[in-house]
């Protein structure tokens, strides 16, 4: 494992004590077991400094996504370093509430279905549009929430499913999603429908397969299926549907299994829900997708 070994007694105990000064803050990772008599870190910065050891490169900041899938409103431009789009400015700001500087922020390339997989990490955290589910978190450790995601029907314009607005309306379509994915289990286990759901490598896979009409829809998350609809490259044949009622998901950041930085990352989240940052991100990339109606 990449983490120093002889650093995880202090590194635990600095953890369970931001943990318990934070209520806030949950445990949802790390090797937090309790102790009495560490001084908790106040700020993410603080803890970053207590935790230097845990970092997977000296003086820097490694920060994972998968750069086959960095799209509007997440990431602009396939270019994360810009800082623009709504994953890309989190993760700097949370760089930045750890005391690193912008050029201190390194990114490297890793595919969707990999970050999740056991075993050691080659990057401090991956942001990457990834859902906090327990089969994941058997793997690997995540931050607390750092946006309440819905799911989201997306289908060609002309769709006999174009208007449906109930999901009574959507059972006899036959529906695609990418591999590994909540919307593949949510097509699954919520909307139920009559024939089995066509998987793919990718999501871009599972937008080709509608494109050519091998499906009749796609069900992603709420940003990108309206990005698909009314931003991106097929927007002009492609119409989305509505939205689906919360099912309780959200995006974490997520972890190698038992790392010490989990703590530091919630509490930077923790600063940015308080002083109202985290707010005005959400309302900055995401804020046309309150409008969209739902699929009842």
């Amino acid at each position: 494992m990449r983490k120093v070994l002889s650093f995880l007694a202090v590194g635990s105990l600095l953890f369970a004590a931001c943990a318990e000064d934070n209520p806030t803050i949950e445990a949802t990772g790390g090797t937090a077991t309790g102790g009495t008599g560490a001084t908790a870190p106040a700020t993410a910065a603080e803890c970053a400094a207590a935790n230097e050891a845990a970092f997977f490169a000296p003086g820097v900041l490694t920060v994972g996504t998968d750069f086959g899938f960095m799209f509007p409103p997440w990431i602009l431009k396939n270019d994360p370093t810009t800082g623009k789009g709504f994953e890309a400015a989190m993760a700097y700001e949370v760089a930045e509430r750890m005391g690193f500087e912008a050029s201190q922020v390194e990114w490297v390339d890793v595919p969707f279905n990999k970050s999740y997989a056991p075993g050691e990490k080659d990057f401090d955290f991956d942001i990457n549009n990834i859902s906090v589910t327990e089969e994941r978190e058997q793997a690997v450790d995540f931050s607390d929430g750092y946006y309440d995601l819905t799911q989201a029907l997306v289908v060609l314009k002309g769709s006999p499913f174009e208007n449906a607005t109930t999901m009574a309306e959507l059972q006899d379509a036959v529906y695609g999603a990418q591999i590994g994915t909540t919307s593949l289990d949510f097509i699954n286990t919520v909307i139920a429908p009559t024939e089995p759901a066509k998987v793919y490598d990718t999501t871009g896979d599972a937008k080709a397969a509608l494109r050519n009409g091998d499906v009749d829809g796609l069900v992603l998350d709420l940003p990108t299926a309206y990005y698909e609809a009314n931003i991106g490259p097929q927007s002009d044949v492609q119409e989305l549907v509505g939205q689906f009622p919360s099912a309780g998901e959200h995006l974490g950041m997520l972890f190698e299994e038992g790392d010490l930085l989990v703590g530091c990352v919630n509490l930077a989240l923790a600063e940015m829900s308080a002083d109202g940052t985290l707010e005005e991100l959400q309302t900055t990339w995401l804020a046309d997708y309150l409008a969209v109606p739902v699929i009842q």
